[in-house]
């Protein structure tokens, strides 16, 4: 078999490995509830990006905030909610500093290639950007070494983006 064979058919594993994995860990973690098919973590029950969390809140409040149902925009194929008309218009100002990076995908996962959800609840700010993770040991490995796990995620976002395409 040739190398670029090889490494094809490694490629085909690794998707195939990172899509089971995905369903089980959206099994186990019903609460989340996270479409996988999208490149933003959607709420499957209500459609919503990051289970309807004001993603401008976690800057200005420092904490995760629910938007309101009556404060919304449609941005990136998805509808965001947010706590007031000031943070919607900072979003649609800059979104690319507000919106979680990965589209709220856990950054680790990410960095194995694998799109697993992120928990608004769980989340820190590192460079001026937004990470959310699937757990609390996700969260502290990824503290202690930021910017190894950013840099391999940014590289594999493309793949993961690629396996989540419908």
């Amino acid at each position: 078999m040739t190398a670029a064979r090889q490494k094809q058919k490694r490629y085909r594993a690794g998707l195939a490995l990172a899509t089971c994995l995905g369903l089980v860990l959206s099994a186990a973690a019903p609460g989340l509830g996270a479409a996988l098919t999208q490149s933003i973590v959607v709420d499957r029950h209500s459609g919503l990006a990051i289970g309807g969390y004001d993603p401008v809140a976690f800057f200005t409040d420092g904490k995760p905030m629910i938007g309101r149902g009556d404060v919304e925009l449609r941005y990136d194929g998805v509808v965001w909610r947010f706590r007031n008309e000031g943070n919607r218009a900072a979003f649609v100002e800059r979104p690319d500093v507000y919106m979680p990076q990965f589209g709220g995908y856990d950054p680790l996962g990410v960095a194995h290639g694998i799109a697993v959800p992120g928990n608004p609840d769980l989340w820190v700010i590192v460079g001026e950007r937004l990470f959310l993770f699937y757990d609390h040991a996700r969260r502290d490995q990824f503290v202690a070494s930021s910017e190894r796990f950013i840099a391999a995620a940014e590289r594999k976002w493309p793949d993961v983006l690629a396996a989540l395409s419908p």
